[in-house]
């Protein structure tokens, strides 16, 4: 194998160490730099454009998984492998949704840690052995490609509209639906719904339609003013979990709606919106998820706010304006 340049993040020095030492054993392949948190992988990641990698979950400042999501974006083309003692399975899927090939458990990495390297440059995904009961799952190409979809817009009419379409379409084939939304939309919502001929309190009871209240929702997973990723993983995560089992189908689909990214950014945390909407599509590609999320026009103010709007859309597979 050609030369590999090899970035390694923990904050244990000793497992830097060890990692290290593992990797010497290829003389092609260099670590050219080390992170103690994950401010520092990601800054170093943006600077030395490494060829892998090496990211532990549990780094301080940043965990690995957020980590993870900003360094697709400054360095796209550098392979990840996350090496964690987190054997928690809703964790690896997250962290592989985030585009990593690649997991590793410390415990395994003296037996592993090449052979994952090895594969990943190869074409391949890597999940440490020891990880019982994991399998790799692409249910984007079985379903056809996941949709992650933004509406903006001026009239609230054209926001619900959009948003019971969606929705309805998903419960009259007999799927699932969640929806996310602020206090002034859910009566209005519920309305339409009803309207185009559904049986809510039927599909409620099923656990094939669920609604949340969106203050409620982020304050399961908000920490410091940023979503922590791995609460959002084990709370989002168990609500996809719980509406693809009230379907009970293999083939079934799962769709949502929510305001929980744009309440975040017209509260004034463009930050704390777009991680949002990275952990979100992370963890939507991982459970097969379609997603429709609805911005408010008036809350962006001409080009002061333009970058956010652009970053925003590009979080999206699709974006329309009305």
């Amino acid at each position: 194998m050609s030369s590999i340049r090899i970035l390694i993040a923990d904050d244990f020095k000793d497992w830097r160490r060890q990692a290290h030492s593992l990797l010497q054993s290829r003389p092609a392949w260099q670590v050219i730099a080390e992170a103690s948190d994950g401010t520092e992988a990601v800054q170093m990641a943006g600077e030395l454009k490494p060829d892998l990698i090496l990211l532990d979950v549990g780094l301080p400042n940043m965990n690995g998984i957020e980590a993870a999501q900003q360094i697709r974006q400054r360095s796209p083309d550098s392979k990840i492998i996350f090496l964690s003692q987190n054997s928690d399975l809703d964790i690896v899927r997250a962290a592989l949704g985030t585009g990593a090939l690649g997991y590793v458990r410390k415990i395994d990495a003296r037996r592993e840690l090449l052979a994952a390297v090895d594969a990943i440059f190869g074409g391949r995904q890597f999940v440490s052995s020891s990880l019982k009961g994991f399998e790799f799952t692409n249910e984007a190409a079985e379903k056809g490609a996941l949709r992650h979809e933004v509406q903006f817009y001026f009239d609230g009419a054209v926001f619900l509209d959009a948003f019971s379409h969606f929705i309805a379409v998903a419960l009259k084939a007999g799927d699932a639906a969640i929806a996310v939304i602020a206090e002034p939309h859910r009566d209005a919502l519920v309305l339409r719904l009803k309207a185009q001929g559904l049986d809510l309190g039927a599909a409620i009871e099923e656990g094939r339609y669920i609604q949340l209240d969106v203050a409620e929702t982020l304050s399961t997973f908000m920490v410091y003013d940023m979503p922590d990723a791995a609460r959002f993983v084990e709370v989002v995560g168990g609500i996809f979990e719980a509406a693809a089992k009230a379907v009970k189908r293999e083939d079934c689909r799962v769709v949502a709606c929510g305001e929980c990214a744009p309440s975040l950014w017209a509260q004034g945390k463009p930050d704390a919106a777009i991680r949002l909407e990275q952990l979100w599509g992370s963890v939507a590609r991982t459970f097969g998820v379609d997603t429709l999320c609805g911005y408010a026009l008036s809350s962006f103010h001409g080009e002061e706010d333009e970058h956010v709007f652009q970053r925003i859309c590009a979080e999206h597979s699709a974006v329309y304006s009305q």
